[in-house]
């Protein structure tokens, strides 16, 4: 299994959620157009409102860190995160399939 999974933890300052979703929308609206990305996703934490969480597959780890490495990158993700307390990036390998 080569796919790789880009993924962060973001805890959006209280009341900028929307503000937040829109940002998000607009960074990852750029970065699906990257060779070798895959679906991203944003979810919400049902029990603390600005809690989000998002993850996308990439086709390998070279396709990931090659789009950390476009010159948009940094400033679409610092207007994403100016709506943030808290941002907690991760990379992931897949581990396990199960259909």
């Amino acid at each position: 299994m080569g796919e790789t999974y880009s993924s962060a933890v973001w805890v959006v300052t209280p009341g900028r959620e929307d503000d937040f979703v829109a940002a998000w929308k607009e960074f990852v609206g750029w970065s699906a157009t990257m060779p070798g990305s895959g679906t991203f996703r944003l979810v919400q934490d049902r029990a603390q409102s600005n809690r989000f969480l998002s993850f996308a597959p990439w086709e390998d780890i070279e396709a990931q860190h090659a789009w950390t490495q476009q010159p948009e990158f940094s400033d679409l993700l610092a207007r994403t995160r100016a709506h943030c307390d808290e941002f907690h990036p991760s990379e992931y390998n897949a581990a396990a399939e199960v259909s």
